[in-house]
């Protein structure tokens, strides 16, 4: 027996030997690839290539470790705009090759990458697009180019933007669901999928306005660019007068009609390479540190101002990656406050709401850190509902003019099964309580009317103290702040006019506003980004077990569903999102996307 448990003693000490030392192995050959894989050389004469492939993210996860690292696959614009900054300075960079295809990113978004385009335009240096088939957005990138090259089968997107909801309700008449909505507002038309199966007329209405809003302001950004008339390219859209390649070229909206390889060849004249060479071209992860975020750039002085960057649905307690979360973001803006070095805090928002409550945990930390040093909001493709609620209490709200935001309002969902239970399924469902209302709220019996009587009551309550808090923060009178509100969404442009944003403008504009109001100077502070990103080897730890196993678990499921489920994905992540919801939500009116 005791020849026994030396035998076994023996083989569980071997094999934590063999584990510790497979792990240190694996780790040794992780940083053996990072370090052969890091910063590349650029050779002189160089173009950088910036092939939007990925859907564009506030914030790029480092990627070091590629696979093993567990970060998104994404660009962050972040990462984007400095290295074309980079690029505009860098004497190896001799112009930008842009790449563009089926572009997966917000309006405001691709306003800011415009924008940094136009920029390092200034430098002298050129910009060629090449693309064999461009979408809309893909051309409002491309517009800035010198020269924009479309494959000649190839084809061109230019007829408007359209923005489209899927309605649920004879889902769910099939399956027995019957849907308890509560809302304030005509214009909260979050739950409309759930109980029409169109658009309500003031549903419509919202959305004519702010698609046309920014419709607008697109083509007046492309007209500048391609020095062709407002009305004009008006009515090229409207009419659909782009059909083909040739169309596009006749038209003016690109330069050339051309393959890859003669793209090369303009390549080879702009930087006098020979014929027989390749041009050295540069791609956006070699060119910038593989994605890796600065947490600290500019001065030394010790003067800061802090970047919290606020991306996804509003959730309460810590969140995920791809979230919200009330504690972790309250936390970090907590800290903002209480450091002394940082003189005042950018609130950097992108989100579409959510939980009523965590917006209220979130907004209580703006209002006082409000009260001892300058916050001010800097709103990317969508600060709407629960991300108006955090934005509101700044000094000062700055948006772009694509921008969505507003949506003023709150909603609760019910859902009842009993005929899903009974009528489907044969089950049926039978409680005991020691009081009237004990099983309040249930998922297996409609509501009385008194219960339902109390649900709109709570409803009303926290409509009313969102709109009292934003016309707090906005100072208006309550009474016009609700005019404005009822869940409307407006444009940044329309925002702008009705006086729910101060200023039309980009991230760095944000930024400028947040050191003029704490009287710093250029080069008199330095930028701090929070929540601070894990790097690649922690998040490459946590894989053998830590905080954020269930967040990759979570994106590797989605990622498997999305490629199974192909076109109904939308559907299958509305139920994931009906699923997640928690209490009161202040959240967008749908899920919007813009084409």
């Amino acid at each position: 027996m005791r020849q026994f448990f030396k035998f076994v003693l023996a083989t569980v000490v071997g094999l934590l030997v063999f584990s510790l030392l497979g792990f240190v192995l694996l780790a040794g050959l992780v940083a053996v690839a990072k370090s052969a894989g890091g910063d590349k050389e650029i050779a002189s004469n160089s173009v950088l290539e910036l092939k939007l492939d990925k859907p564009i993210t506030e914030r790029q996860e480092s990627s070091d470790f590629g696979p093993l690292g567990g970060g998104r696959a994404s660009i962050g614009l972040l990462n984007l705009r400095q290295a074309i900054a980079e690029a505009k300075d860098d004497g190896d960079i001799k112009g930008i090759m842009l790449r563009l295809e089926l572009v997966q990113g917000g309006m405001a978004s691709l306003t800011e990458v415009r924008n940094a385009l136009l920029d390092f335009k200034k430098s002298g240096k050129f910009i060629v697009s090449y693309a064999d088939v461009a979408s809309e957005k893909s051309y409002y990138l491309a517009s800035v180019a010198d020269q924009i090259y479309l494959h000649p089968q190839g084809s061109l997107e230019f007829n408007g933007l359209s923005s489209e909801v899927t309605f649920y309700k004879n889902l769910l008449d099939k399956s027995g669901i019957d849907v308890q909505i509560f809302r304030v507002g005509s214009f909260k038309s979050a739950v409309e999928p759930f109980f029409r199966t169109s658009f309500s007329d003031s549903a419509r209405a919202q959305t004519v306005s702010y698609l046309n809003s920014i419709n607008d302001d697109m083509i007046a950004q492309v007209a500048a660019s391609r020095k062709i008339a407002v009305p004009r390219l008006h009515t090229i859209s409207d009419s659909m007068l782009v059909r083909d390649a040739p169309d596009a070229l006749r038209l003016g909206l690109v330069t050339k009609l051309g393959y890859y390889d003669e793209v090369l060849d303009y390549l080879r004249t702009k930087l006098g390479t020979a014929k027989d060479k390749k041009p050295s071209i540069v791609s956006l992860s070699d060119y910038h540190e593989g994605g890796q975020e600065k947490q600290r750039e500019g001065s030394t002085s010790g003067q800061r101002i802090a970047i919290i960057y606020a991306e996804g649905d509003i959730v309460t307690g810590n969140g995920s990656n791809d979230n919200i979360g009330s504690d972790k973001y309250a936390a970090a803006i907590r800290k903002a406050r209480l450091d002394d070095k940082v003189k005042a805090v950018v609130l950097r928002v992108n989100s579409p709401g959510g939980s009523s409550l965590a917006s209220d945990v979130i907004y209580r930390e703006v209002v006082l850190t409000s009260k001892v040093k300058p916050i001010v909001a800097s709103m990317g493709d969508v600060a709407a509902s629960g991300g108006y609620y955090i934005s509101m209490a700044c000094d000062t709200i700055v948006a772009q003019p694509n921008t969505i935001t507003g949506s003023i309002g709150v909603f609760g969902i019910l859902p009842n099964i009993q005929k899903l239970l009974s009528d489907k399924l044969g089950i049926t469902v039978d409680r005991v309580e020691t009081g009237k209302f004990s099983d309040f709220p249930t998922i297996t019996r409609p509501l009385t009317d008194y219960e339902e009587t109390q649900f709109q009551r709570e409803i009303n309550k926290i409509y009313a103290d969102f709109t009292s808090k934003a016309a707090l923060g906005r100072h208006m009178p309550v009474e016009r702040l609700r005019r404005l509100a009822s869940g409307r969404v407006w444009s940044g442009s329309e925002a702008k006019a009705r006086g729910l944003v101060d200023v039309l403008g980009s991230y760095d504009d944000a930024v400028k506003l947040a050191a003029g109001r704490a009287h710093l100077k250029d080069g008199d502070y330095s930028v701090q980004r929070l929540p601070r990103q894990k790097t690649s080897w922690e998040r490459f730890l946590n894989r053998f077990g830590g905080d954020d196993d269930d967040d990759q678990t979570a994106a590797a499921e989605a990622r498997f569903a999305q490629a199974k489920l192909g076109p109904l994905y939308p559907v299958y992540q509305q139920y994931q999102l009906l699923l997640q919801m928690r209490g009161v939500q202040a959240r967008l009116p749908y899920e919007l996307e813009i084409k």
